[in-house]
């Protein structure tokens, strides 16, 4: 167990140290020490970046759900290993114990068995925040089958497409959801969703709500009375190290979302390890991350994390406004938290409100504060640090993605001195560097560059689900030899890593990822729009918004323009889904082209944040003129 806690900061230097001159033996040992396997391993990893090939724990048979669950029964069985927490203040919160937990997964692996679900078979989920989405995703894992989360809030064409890439033949979701004081038919989405995704054969339905909806015979199928009819016990599939367990659609910079494939073994080894380490677990403490399960976040640190440790962890499914700006500091006094993990976008909406929505919980049994989703702005970072962690917790701001599976960078309580929006050092078996445009790495402190990872880790992302090459060229052309993050780093003086954003089409919005080209696809889609284009421009409280410069087809567009943002958003809201709304449109006549056609955006990101001082060289423009009339235009 030496191995699996870092301790102090010498301690993780060692550790980092060890990681790097051994990885076989550091993976190795921790792999063997803190698992379940019915089958050991070969060899622990083998790689070839160029053609972007990785397998980790070659050769060994496992189970996740075996290690999340069925381990923990003798000595934690009546331990709590999930509390549940409702929109609803006044609907009591559940307790799980893991003994329940191994009885409701086991009741739905059976249920989904007896269903036809197979393993490899792919099944979508589409489900708010309640214990039966964390039931079917590890049935899922249990029974071999590939679980495809989708964030319950895109539209249902965005669902569609991801149904159809992966080519789920299940789906899974309820009746309807709650958000705040609002009720949301969830079903009604996903009867528009399977209108053109001809491979699914049957929906099953939670009830939540009690929503009144269509249900097609033959077709869909109450999930309750099939529980009723299934056995408590289920004996988890033997499953391969590099067996596939579940595929997550990320934003691209083209229209189509990338369905990142994660596998077993490497995938648990990481996030158990990552888990205990960022947020210094300890056996009875209660931990809470108020993420969605429909994105990464959730699958690593709301469910598999945690479980593989066998902690207590909160699934909360509310929002932080409801039914006032306390809720989140009531649930932590509620239920004890020690751990609390949210992003910056709560942080700094909660913090344009009242101070006394926190001042009247006391929050002293928080012992770390964690930030993901986004690089965390400094007033932000203060404020937490201050009103919520009492300047005595630890406050890990976490650099990751969907694509790495598990935190990279990030400092480590009690062991790293945190430094304000910086993500710190990397985690042991990370070796991050900073690369330059000539594809040469930078070396020594207070530079910036291109963030790469010059070495596999465990839970890296195996391929893009039915596009390996795609997974190539994303990843692993721009700097050969490396895995490139699409973010852009700098490194202080003593080593630090600080995140400055994405370097390529992609915006962080609230914490989502939000590729430009689908939006400006559904734009496009319009009959008065001939083009658009999207840029970031900084937002208080979303941490960035989007700014839409859109050209008419007739310049002499008699329509209220006011009405023709309002149908550009709603076009962008029901293809991709709310999160993805214009904050500003601006109409203009042109945009700024190079003479090849590809549109200068960076001179469009300058004026959407009120910076006209210097837009660099527009000699190359084919249009140089255009740049002043969309300045003096500017919202």
């Amino acid at each position: 167990m030496s191995y699996y806690k870092i301790k102090d900061l010498e301690n993780y230097f060692k550790m980092h140290k060890k990681s790097v001159r051994e990885p076989r033996k550091f993976w190795g040992k921790i792999a063997e020490e803190n698992f379940t396997w019915y089958q050991k391993w070969d060899k622990v990893f083998d790689f070839d970046m160029e053609k972007a090939d990785f397998k980790w724990f070659l050769d060994a048979k496992v189970n996740i759900t075996k290690n999340c669950i069925d381990r923990h029964l003798n000595k934690r069985g009546t331990k709590t290993a999930i509390i549940f927490e409702p929109n609803n203040p006044e609907e009591p919160a559940q307790h799980i114990t893991y003994e329940e937990l191994y009885k409701q997964v086991s009741k739905w692996a059976n249920m989904l068995e007896k269903q036809g679900v197979k393993k490899g078979d792919r099944v979508c989920m589409y489900l708010p925040m309640i214990p039966e989405l964390a039931y079917a995703v590890l049935a899922c894992a249990r029974i071999g089958a590939i679980h495809s989360v989708v964030f319950a809030g895109f539209s249902a064409s965005a669902l569609a497409a991801r149904i159809n890439d992966c080519g789920a033949k299940v789906v899974i979701t309820s009746d309807g959801s709650y958000r705040g004081n609002k009720t949301i038919n969830l079903k009604g989405i996903v009867d528009e969703a399977l209108e053109n995704t001809p491979e699914i054969e049957k929906v099953l339905l939670v009830e939540r709500t009690k929503e009144e909806i269509q249900v097609k015979e033959g077709r869909d199928f109450w999930v309750k009375p099939l529980l009723e009819k299934a056995e408590g016990t289920h004996v988890a599939a033997i499953m391969d190290a590099e067996d596939p367990l579940f595929i997550l659609y990320t934003s691209g910079s083209t229209g189509k979302p990338k369905g990142m494939l994660h596998t077993t073994a490497g995938y648990m080894v990481y996030t158990a390890y990552t888990f205990k380490n960022v947020f210094n677990y300890e056996e009875n403490d209660v931990y809470w991350c108020t993420a969605d399960i429909g994105w990464i976040t959730g699958h690593s640190y709301i469910l598999y994390g945690p479980l593989l440790n066998g902690a207590t962890t909160v699934i909360f499914e509310g929002v932080p406004s409801y039914p006032d700006y306390s809720r989140f500091w009531e649930v932590i006094q509620k239920h004890k938290v020690n751990q609390f993990y949210t992003a910056p976008t709560a942080i700094r909406a909660l913090a344009k409100e009242n101070i006394e929505y926190v001042q009247k919980f006391k929050l002293d049994t928080l012992k770390v504060i964690g930030s993901v989703g986004e690089p965390i702005n400094e007033e932000a970072w203060h404020w937490y640090n201050d009103h919520v962690g009492g300047k005595r917790c630890p406050l890990v701001d976490t650099w990751w993605q969907t694509e790495t599976g598990g935190i990279m960078i990030s400092p480590v309580p009690f062991a790293t001195p945190t430094k304000p929006t910086y993500a710190s050092l990397p985690l042991p078996g990370i070796q991050p560097v900073l690369m330059n445009d000539l594809r040469n790495e930078i070396q020594g402190n207070q530079v910036s560059g291109s963030l790469c990872i010059k070495f596999p880790w465990p839970s890296i992302a195996r391929t893009i689900w039915g596009d390996h090459q795609r997974y190539v060229d994303t990843y692993f052309k721009a700097y050969p030899g490396k895995y490139f993050t699409g973010d852009g780093a700098l490194r202080d003086e003593v080593g630090y890593y600080r995140i400055t954003g994405r370097v390529d089409d992609v915006i962080i919005v609230s914490g989502h990822n939000l590729g430009t080209a689908p939006i400006e696809d559904a734009i496009n889609e319009h009959p008065a729009i001939a083009e658009s284009a999207i840029v970031g421009f900084p937002h208080e409280v979303k941490g960035n918004a989007l700014y839409g410069y859109v050209i008419l087809k007739e310049t002499g567009e008699s329509r209220n323009q006011d009405n023709l943002r309002k149908e550009i958003n709603q076009m962008i809201s029901d293809q991709i889904g709310p999160i993805a709304k214009l904050d500003k449109i601006q109409f203009v006549s042109g945009l700024p082209k190079t003479r090849s056609g590809k549109i200068m955006r960076r001179i469009l990101r300058k004026i959407a944040e009120g910076d006209f001082s210097n837009f660099g060289d527009t000699s190359t423009l084919l249009n140089p003129e255009i740049v002043e009339e969309i300045k003096e235009g500017k919202l």
